[in-house]
């Protein structure tokens, strides 16, 4: 494909901006959509993308149907990872049908899966399920496009006091985690800000012929919760241990991600499914497309700090 443009949809998200870094080094013209409502941190992010080369930003919300059906004109190739600004299938569905018609070459679209399809009684995850929808719909259509299985972020983890991933401080200075997985059961990670763009970028350049149709799962270690927290004691130099336990929620969240969290207690943690279900394997294909990762330990030791400091937290110090 001699025609470059790469349109980015979500480009603050982590995926999509650790994309857009990436493609923007090495000389795609990137058509970067962000949506109108951003938070601190989004807007910090939209204000990078509009200092890199190579980069066009396109604002606005993807209810918007004279914005899709601009969004993919003379674009090759597309990333799209999509999340609840409104209804995630409707629009999933819009996004697909406007890169169809604009002839989109190479539709990569980061999905996830549907746990309910593979066992009876297994829930599906509401943020989750409406990818697979989408997925599925893509396929119907007849878009050449890549499924892209993304595993937990690093990046989730904090000491504030949000549900699932709360790194817990405690009095002593170590760190505590409780969740509901199984300690030595093994989970799939992956460092989005660092890894996505590198491993995306190497999928569009072996193109559909490759990949069209294919599922990957983006992760680049599989580690039990025993061994996170023994990697974040390496990396902080500080104590830290796992917790089975319930999720605790003690600060308001949206009413779709308390489903959600519910959800992966049932599913993780009574029935402890496998995170991508029964098809899909990690690390193989993901180390494939790109070695360089940055796996539990250096997140804990070189982010994570960084990470809680842009917070407001000084227990670093």
């Amino acid at each position: 494909m001699t025609n470059r443009t790469l349109v980015i949809v979500n480009t603050t998200g982590r995926q999509g901006a650790s994309l857009a870094r990436v493609a923007s080094a090495v000389g795609y013209d990137v058509r970067a959509h962000i949506t109108t409502k951003l938070s601190e941190k989004d807007g910090a992010i939209a204000k990078e993308l509009r200092e890199l080369q190579n980069i066009e930003v396109i604002e606005g919300s993807l209810e918007d149907d004279k914005l899709i059906s601009k969004l993919f004109v003379g674009a090759s190739r597309a990333f799209i990872n999509t999340i609840s600004w409104g209804d995630e299938v409707a629009i999933g569905k819009a996004l697909a049908n406007a890169a169809k018609k604009a002839g989109v070459q190479h539709y990569v679209y980061s999905s996830m899966p549907d746990h309910a399809v593979f066992k009876k009684g297994w829930p599906s995850l509401p943020l989750w399920s409406c990818k697979f929808t989408v997925e599925n719909y893509i396929r119907q259509i007849g878009l050449p496009a890549t499924f892209v299985y993304t595993g937990i972020y690093n990046n989730n983890f904090t000491s504030l006091p949000y549900p699932l991933f709360c790194m817990k401080l405690q009095a002593d200075g170590s760190f505590s985690w409780t969740a509901p997985f199984h300690p030595d059961k093994p989970l799939p990670w992956l460092d989005a800000e660092h890894d996505v763009g590198p491993a995306v970028i190497q999928i569009l350049k072996d193109g559909p012929q490759k990949w069209s149709g294919h599922r990957i799962g983006l992760a680049y270690q599989l580690l039990t919760p025993r061994q996170v927290c023994e990697a974040f004691a390496r990396g902080l130099r500080r104590p830290c241990s796992y917790k089975r336990g319930p999720i605790t929620v003690e600060v308001p969240i949206p009413s779709g991600y308390r489903s959600q969290l519910e959800g992966i207690e049932q599913l993780f943690g009574k029935y402890e499914a496998p995170y991508f279900g029964p098809d899909i394997q990690a690390p193989e294909e993901a180390l494939r497309l790109w070695e360089g990762y940055r796996g539990m330990e250096e997140y804990a030791r070189e982010v994570f700090p960084l990470e809680e400091a842009a917070n407001g937290l000084t227990w670093m110090h």
